[in-house]
């Protein structure tokens, strides 16, 4: 019963049809071509100026076509980022998604008590040792602002943090170029000092934020230019959200947002040809009726679905979100928020997708979100790897086998397949109702509280040697 070999079909998804990424790839250029950017900073105008672009006496840089495409053509395609240990393991390319969590939240859902309350710094090492245990965050950002350090070394305490605390690669964020300055510092500490290695294999990415409508602040540009110098990969995705910051409609919220990304990426581009970019602005909603920004609407599910239609047009990696909720607790909505964003990410092949883990609209972080999510990834995942068709699957064998039989369950078939013929969950509950009962009848809240506690009391993610710990305290006090 030999049967013909099957390629496996993976579930996906186009939000936009070639003639629509056609119609906002060119409304884009038209903003970045005839309105322009304002960008108030000395160094970037000059370098903007010399390359040909038109700047204005209102600091306004009107960026030439052929800069664009350009940009685009010595942009690399695929972005690598390392572990801390030097090992690739982000390959940021087309058909390859990657999740992890978000920065900046001012609050934090405590898992012990449920309060809501202020962020620590020690919260930000909690934040990484969480994300280093899940399968499936990839990478670590901040999580939030601790309120206990300098205001002014905000950044450079929580870097301090996520290397103490996880081997993952990180997406930083920085004040300005001093701040990126001495965060590459502590990077090349866990590297030996090896700024080559660092160079060659990075283990962190800059997010770097325009502001919409249409501004480049100067300490993002200086960001930027310093991160170019260094190689340091960016993302430059500004908030383009309709109503606020753009146009109320999708088609043109994308367009203006995709002209901010691509300016930062022809700056970038100007000042180190071949520099690591991921492509794409964040577009959301701010909802009209209460004013803020969702981070759980269906209107950004799309977008980012978009972004990646046209992350694919450019052969760029996209930027992109999910795993995130508008509800203020771990309830029925955190979940149905979550796992549509994620699906999304998923099915339209996002590439670097953050905010894993935050709640009430991106104002507060919660491990407890972050590790629920981390269980619709994986079921998201097993969705998109589609059904395998062959002859150990058809089993036309088996069934001939059993056919006079009552059940296929004592078959070896059965016994070969059973553990990776189906997904199993490790938080969602499949138990009869008296064994869940017996079990303590526990809701999904207090099962995730549980599972954080665990990962906090007894994960130990590989740690430092002593010298490095050591050369990082050093810096520390240094900014001080």
């Amino acid at each position: 019963m030999k049967q013909l070999l099957t390629n496996t079909h993976r579930p996906f998804m186009n939000i936009l049809s070639e003639e629509q990424v056609k119609s906002i790839h060119g409304a884009a250029l038209e903003i970045i071509t005839s309105i322009g950017i304002k960008i108030p900073d000395d160094e970037a105008l000059q370098i903007m100026r010399d390359a040909g672009a038109f700047v204005d006496k209102d600091q306004r840089v009107k960026v030439p076509e052929f800069l664009v495409a350009d940009a685009l053509n010595t942009a690399p395609s695929r972005v690598v980022l390392s572990n801390q240990k030097g090992e690739h393991c982000l390959f940021l390319e087309q058909g390859k998604t990657y999740f992890g969590p978000g920065s900046d939240t001012i609050y934090t859902h405590d898992p012990n008590t449920g309060e809501r309350r202020r962020v620590q710094i020690n919260d930000i090492g909690n934040f990484a040792k969480v994300c280093d245990a899940l399968p499936n965050i990839s990478y670590v950002m901040s999580m939030g602002n601790p309120e206990d350090v300098p205001r002014h070394l905000v950044y450079i305490y929580e870097f301090a943090q996520m290397i103490k605390n996880s081997n993952l690669p990180i997406i930083f964020c920085s004040r300005d170029s001093r701040d990126t300055e001495t965060i590459w510092e502590i990077a090349l500490a866990v590297y030996g000092g090896n700024e080559k290695q660092l160079e060659q294999n990075p283990f962190m990415l800059n997010y770097i934020e325009p502001v919409s409508p249409l501004k480049f602040p100067r300490t993002s540009a200086q960001k930027l230019i310093t991160s170019a110098r260094k190689n340091i990969p960016i993302a430059c995705p500004s908030g383009a959200n309709t109503g606020t910051g753009a146009p109320i409609t999708m088609a043109g919220a994308l367009a203006i947002g995709i002209a901010e990304s691509l300016f930062g990426l022809v700056l970038q581009q100007l000042v180190r040809k071949g520099a690591p970019f991921v492509f794409g602005p964040s577009v959301s909603v701010m909802d009209q009726r209460t004013t803020i920004v969702s981070y759980g609407c269906p209107e950004w599910a799309l977008t980012q679905g978009a972004l990646a239609d046209i992350g694919r047009f450019y052969d760029l990696p996209t930027w992109a979100y999910a795993g995130s909720t508008d509800a203020k607790r771990i309830d029925a909505q955190a979940g149905i928020e979550a796992t549509l964003s994620v699906f999304a990410a998923l099915a339209c092949r996002c590439s670097l997708v953050h905010d894993v883990g935050y709640i009430e609209y991106g104002t507060t972080s919660s491990l407890e979100q972050l590790v629920m999510t981390n269980e619709i990834i994986d079921m998201a995942r097993y969705f998109m790897d589609g059904i395998e068709v062959n002859d150990n699957t058809l089993a036309l064998d088996v069934i001939d086998r059993c056919r006079d039989s009552s059940s296929f369950l004592m078959d070896d078939h059965t016994l070969q397949y059973f553990k990776t013929a189906q997904w199993y969950p490790t938080l969602l509950d499949r138990q009869n109702y008296p064994a869940w009962e017996k079990a303590g009848g526990l809701t999904m809240e207090e099962r995730l509280r549980f599972k954080v506690k665990r990962i906090l009391d007894n994960y130990q993610p590989d740690s430092k040697p002593d010298h490095i710990i050591k050369r990082i305290d050093e810096i520390l006090q240094a900014a001080t």
